[in-house]
């Protein structure tokens, strides 16, 4: 990472124009990290011009789950059409975007190098500045993107690939409070699904195996199958951390029970529906925990309790957390759900916050397939 000159920011800033400001600056945003390929040009004053995505579900449903190899084949037919549809639909050029930011990690290798090759070779031929963005920091900014979220705040941050609470202090500096122990919420809520055969639901928004078990959930009766919630004995209560991989062996295990039919569609309801009450449970008690060891991290009282990652399109989990919030008197922030999962818009805006604190990269920067969130402001400084 190289920390810009003055001028250079200054420069992109104003795209050599008097009248240009800040908020009219445009960042192309490209996503590639798991098994969306998408793009997406975001303003400075966080305006929309255009967004693309494509969607791998029907390849992977088959498989019960995302296939590396073919996540990175897909990507790899879908950038250059990605990224051409998304400058077209914003009726605009290459040469009238200010600067490309995509995701450089954590991620899948194979799909990160597709995003990662694409935007490195059209920043470096066009000379436009380029911004490496980590992933999980894209999804705690987009809510200061959708509302006005003043630093610091608490995120919850959950995904399929990710579960944790951090202590957002600014752009570039986040302090980590708890994460999973072994799978992450998401991950949980995917292999339930297809421990209770759920078929996936194809959409353009809010597709796939997390969101088909939160349908059937719906028409379930969640005390029928109650399950208990982890990490709520003595030892481990008081621990931020999550852990989710005892709900999904409980779930399996009930498949053998008697009193249980897996061809039987309120059984299945009945269990989906005790497994997202506890999971929203876990998640709450945690995030509780996080925000009192917040207070202590920041040094005052957090005000925005934000929420984001794609697991945070569940209303059952907004609802749980909703609660909380309102215990602490803080503000629950949300995303919109289409930017909860993962998207180009993140990403683009991601790279305008970190655009307006001067921190842009080499073309030379590769993938980070693992990569703590709390090492961002650490990364600064070894390369100052």
């Amino acid at each position: 990472m190289i920390r810009a000159g003055y001028r250079q920011v200054r420069h992109v800033l104003r795209r050599g124009k008097s009248s240009c400001s800040d908020a009219s600056m445009r960042v192309l945003g490209i996503e590639s990290s798991c098994d969306d390929t998408a793009a997406a040009v975001v303003t400075g004053d966080g305006r929309i011009l255009s967004e693309t995505n494509r969607h791998q579900y029907s390849v992977h449903e088959a498989h019960g789950g995302i296939v590396p190899g073919l996540a990175a084949d897909q990507h790899l037919r879908n950038i250059p059409e990605v990224v051409r549809d998304t400058l077209a639909h914003a009726n605009l050029t290459i040469h009238d975007i200010d600067a490309i930011a995509v995701t450089r990690g954590p991620g899948m290798p194979g799909g990160l190098t597709v995003g990662l090759a694409a935007a490195k070779t059209l920043a470096c031929v066009h000379n436009k500045p380029l911004i490496g963005v980590h992933h999980m920091e894209a999804h705690a900014l987009m809510a200061r993107m959708t509302h006005t979220v003043n630093f610091p705040f608490v995120c919850l941050l959950a995904s399929g690939g990710h579960t944790l609470t951090v202590a957002v202090h600014g752009v570039n500096e986040h302090t980590l409070i708890g994460s999973t122990r072994d799978d992450s919420v998401g991950e949980a809520f995917d292999k339930v699904a297809r421990e209770l055969n759920i078929p996936w639901i194809n959409a353009q928004h809010g597709g796939g195996p997390g969101a088909a078990l939160e349908a059937l959930a719906l028409e379930g009766d969640a005390a029928r199958f109650a399950m208990p919630v982890p990490m709520d004995k003595t030892d481990s209560a008081r621990s931020p951390d999550f852990s989710f991989s005892g709900l999904k062996t409980h779930v399996r295990r009930l498949r053998e029970a008697a009193g249980f039919n897996i061809q039987d569609r309120q059984d299945r309801a009945d269990v989906a529906a005790a497994f997202q009450t506890t999971a929203v449970r876990h998640l709450a008690k945690k995030t509780a925990l996080a925000i009192v060891r917040a207070r202590d991290i920041l040094g005052t009282q957090p005000q925005t309790l934000v929420v984001s990652g794609g697991v945070a399109c569940n209303q059952a989990v907004r609802a749980g957390l909703e609660a909380l919030a309102m215990q602490h008197k803080m503000a629950l922030v949300c995303p919109p759900p289409q930017l909860c999962t993962d998207n180009g818009v993140m990403i683009a805006w991601a790279g305008i916050e970190r655009l307006r604190c001067g921190l842009l990269d080499p073309y030379s920067i590769d993938f980070i397939q693992r990569w703590p969130l709390d090492q961002l402001k650490h990364m600064r400084d070894r390369s100052e």
